[in-house]
């Protein structure tokens, strides 16, 4: 089993602690954020001349090729390896040797990062969605009386429309607070 860390020790590690500390099973989910940013990773080290050219080239080609591979299903993410990380990492020095070693060199993890305003800009989408389905619906029923309700019981007959306004606010304000986070997540650390 692939390990980050597994050369620190001279004893086989448990298969229990292998499987509290794999991660693989929700990583595998941005392998393309870990991949996109690995490749910019690897950008910034040739530009920095921490890496040579080549290296760099090598890096962008065999991380181009793992990221067609698993899209196409010709790479399958496994539970072979711990996380997302030792398994582009493990591929990748399969693919172009020891330039692949070179690639975590002051690499600071940003994928969950970016994988989090991925989900952020597709769950914004849906929210807007329904927002305008909402006032769709509340258009249509400025007319239609229904009854109130407080703490549980029956009140004032009001408009489906001025029910439907209230859930139209809930989410207005969760698409705001989706903004806010998309916000923090789009920072380096």
């Amino acid at each position: 089993m692939a390990q980050l860390w597994g050369g620190r020790f001279t004893k086989e590690t448990d298969q229990l602690v292998y499987n509290f500390n794999a991660s693989i099973s929700f990583d595998r989910r941005f392998y393309e954020q870990d991949i996109q940013g690995s490749m910019a990773h690897a950008k910034m080290l040739g530009k920095q001349g921490i890496i040579s050219e080549e290296d760099k080239e090598a890096i962008l080609s065999g991380l181009q090729s793992i990221l067609d591979d698993v899209k196409n299903g010709t790479l399958e993410i496994t539970d072979k390896y711990e996380d997302i990380h030792s398994f582009v990492e493990a591929n990748l020095i399969d693919r172009i040797g020891d330039a692949g070693k070179k690639l975590h060199t002051g690499r600071s993890r940003n994928d969950m990062k970016l994988y989090t305003r991925s989900e952020i800009l597709e769950l914004q989408g849906l929210v807007k969605g329904m927002l305008k389905e909402l006032l769709s619906i509340m258009k249509e029923h400025t007319e239609t009386i229904m009854p109130g309700f407080t703490h549980l019981q029956k009140a004032q007959p009001i408009t489906l429309a001025h029910h439907m306004g209230a859930y139209f606010e809930m989410f207005k304000r969760d698409l705001s607070r989706l903004q806010d986070i998309y916000k923090r997540m789009n920072t380096c650390p």
